[in-house]
């Protein structure tokens, strides 16, 4: 048995389409089918349905489990001569949003690569409902993440509670309350309820803090008025900075962009069943992963962002 025809196997499995999956690894289709029968021949067992489609037998499924824990131990036996031999190479495969990744990159790039230039970099964009099965798949090696179901194959470490904000300029405030504008922020000053804001065109988000805002919304028995409505977190601080909507933005986003902030704009505490409405972050790795010292220099700079990020509050009330 040869690990590169487990690791086809794998790699077919994702797929279940040999023309596909020959093509993405740069393969001939009978190349491909050679390393599935050598595993056939050696387990003595088909490992696939071939009609009507496709498919795992029994057996394919737990070869495939036994080829992923091989590929998982194959990794951390790397890491570990790495390390033996002070070699300072290797791969850190690291995932989070979009906005997360632009957020932390910045601070730990420069760093960590003046202390380890050899080890690569791989990164990977995208929402926590996809970076959690990465993360047990053992395609990622960390992810930071939004905490919800402890999954057992997993350790998360909690990063910060990411605190969000209700902001919205003075002048669209007065446009739309008038005289009231200084009253609702005299209010508002520790803690916003939607409810108090409900006249103003909103950058309402579909994604788990748009659902949490839709909440606060629900609670106080009010529709809002959508001035856009977007997936991109991104864009709520974008169009609030531009004076077009009250924008519910995170408070990691606020700090990342606190430069560009106008000096206009109030930054209010968004309350939700009467507590600062919170999003708590975790970092997430699989329990069996070597953590070599390059991946604990990589986790401490992650800690030591999101730990001084925490500590930055930027709500204000602007003086009228």
């Amino acid at each position: 048995m040869e690990l590169i025809s487990l690791y086809y196997f794998t790699e077919l499995a994702k797929d279940m389409h040999i023309t596909q999956t020959a093509e993405r690894l740069f393969i001939t289709q009978q190349t491909l089918s050679n390393h599935v029968a050598r595993l056939e021949n050696y387990f003595g067992v088909p490992l696939l349905y071939r009609k009507p489609k496709l498919s795992l037998t029994t057996a394919g499924e737990f070869v495939l489990a036994f080829a992923n824990v091989i590929q998982q131990e194959q990794t951390n036996l790397t890491d570990i001569l790495s390390d033996i031999e002070q070699q300072e190479r290797g791969v850190v495969r690291f995932g989070a949003s979009t906005l997360r990744m632009n957020s932390c990159m910045p601070y730990i790039l420069p760093k960590f690569t003046q202390r380890y230039p050899k080890v690569e970099l791989r990164l990977t964009d995208t929402i926590t409902s996809e970076l959690v099965p990465l993360v047990e798949e053992g395609k990622l090696d960390f992810a930071v993440v939004l905490s919800g179901k402890a999954e057992p194959s997993l350790v998360e470490h909690h990063l910060m509670d990411d605190h969000v904000y209700l902001c919205v300029a003075d002048s669209l405030l007065r446009e739309h309350y008038g005289e009231e504008a200084e009253t609702i922020k005299r209010a508002a000053a520790h803690g916003a309820n939607v409810k108090d804001f409900a006249k103003l065109p909103f950058c309402m988000l579909n994604n788990r803090m748009g659902e949490m805002v839709r909440e606060c919304f629900l609670e106080a028995q009010i529709t809002p008025a959508p001035y856009i409505t977007s997936t991109y977190t991104q864009l709520s601080a974008t169009v609030c900075f531009q004076r077009l909507t009250a924008s519910f933005i995170p408070q990691a986003l606020l700090v990342e962009s606190r430069c560009a902030i106008p000096d206009d704009v109030n930054i209010f505490p968004l309350m939700h069943h009467g507590e600062p409405m919170v999003q708590h972050l975790s970092l997430i790795r699989r329990k069996d992963r070597y953590l070599s010292h390059f991946f604990k220099f990589f986790l401490d700079l992650l800690f030591q962002y999101y730990a001084e990020v925490e500590h930055i509050h930027l709500d204000r009330v602007v003086q009228g």
